[in-house]
């Protein structure tokens, strides 16, 4: 369910896969995991799979031929960037791409609303990225177009929070009854703020490791507490290794600090080595969002566990998926 009431968005009245006004994402926006259900990531998962075939079969096709995303990023982003630019260009559309938003009218002061309004003109959705948290409510309070959050600020960044748990899905083949660990920046990193919430619609342990300053926030604790899932925090990783199915590893993300000082004191609080992986379950994955900065050891690459760059493909299926849902094309 959006965040607030849906706008018509014009559209071709060709759908080859059913009635757009059927669709129950059509023109919608992706602004905060607290908008899914069970469901609707059911949903969400069916049509990436749909996407991931049609990839492996024919590489790119149609579906949205004729359609325009503007990529608004006023924060410097390669994976995330590019996967929404792939996604869009495999589904046959186009993209405006506005990535580190400097040398434009907004450094000449225009603000988000008349920018998003503007480019609205031009596009039929738009992927914002932006410091600020609360940004994408914001945007989308003024757009008639749909708006998809990539991450605002120490916010939200559902659609990574979505790729994450595809991941486990297609990895593990399931979700109900696995302990997830998530280690490093708790703090600022929205990718486990989104997904520690995802998560608590499952039936799942969650365990959270980092150094003191880096805790995971307690209105994340407090609203995964609200759905009964078992939840705990550590100071080192050896007492949870062993019990965990999957393994998520944030960098500490130096941007986020105005004292230097104390992101060198906790920059390799945790580093995961090939003899890390010795204490861990032959069974089980270890992901990152990325970009790492040295937080897992390129040598744990090998390891058949290491689903990290998996992680970045099965992100452009679900992206795939979302384009086309909020466009009516799914």
């Amino acid at each position: 369910m959006a965040l607030h009431t849906p706008r018509k968005i014009n559209s071709s009245p060709y759908l080859p896969f059913g009635d757009k006004q059927d669709a129950p994402f059509y023109g919608k926006d992706i602004l905060s995991v607290k908008q899914f259900s069970r469901a609707d990531i059911d949903y969400i998962f069916g049509v990436a799979r749909e996407m991931e075939e049609m990839v492996r079969r024919i590489g790119s096709f149609d579906l949205l031929k004729g359609k325009i995303l503007a990529n608004l990023f006023y924060e410097s982003s390669t994976r995330t960037f590019s996967s929404f630019t792939s996604a869009m260009e495999r589904l046959g559309g186009s993209v405006i791409p506005i990535n580190e938003v400097r040398y434009s009218s907004v450094s000449k002061g225009e603000s988000l609303p008349d920018t998003v309004r503007s480019l609205e003109s031009y596009a039929d959705v738009i992927v914002l990225r932006h410091p600020e948290m609360g940004s994408a409510e914001l945007a989308a309070k003024y757009a008639r177009k749909p708006i998809i959050n990539a991450g605002d600020g120490m916010g939200e960044h559902p659609t990574q929070a979505l790729l994450d748990l595809f991941t486990i899905m297609q990895e593990m083949r399931h979700i109900d009854g696995l302990t997830v660990t998530m280690v490093g920046d708790l703090k600022y990193g929205r990718t486990v703020h989104s997904l520690a919430r995802l998560l608590a619609l499952y039936d799942v342990r969650l365990n959270y490791v980092s150094p003191d300053i880096l805790k995971m926030p307690a209105h994340i604790l407090e609203e995964v507490k609200q759905h009964n899932i078992p939840q705990a925090e550590f100071n080192c990783l050896d007492d949870v290794i062993a019990q965990s199915d999957a393994l998520y590893v944030t960098r500490v993300q130096k941007e986020r600090f105005e004292d230097l000082d104390q992101y060198e004191g906790v920059k390799n609080a945790f580093v995961i080595t090939p003899e890390t992986m010795e204490s861990a379950k032959e069974e089980m994955i270890v992901m990152h969002p990325l970009p790492r900065v040295g937080e897992i050891r390129m040598e744990v690459d090998d390891d058949p566990r290491a689903a990290y760059f998996r992680q970045v493909e099965y992100g452009l299926y679900v992206r795939m998926a979302l384009l086309a849902m909020v466009l009516g094309k799914a």
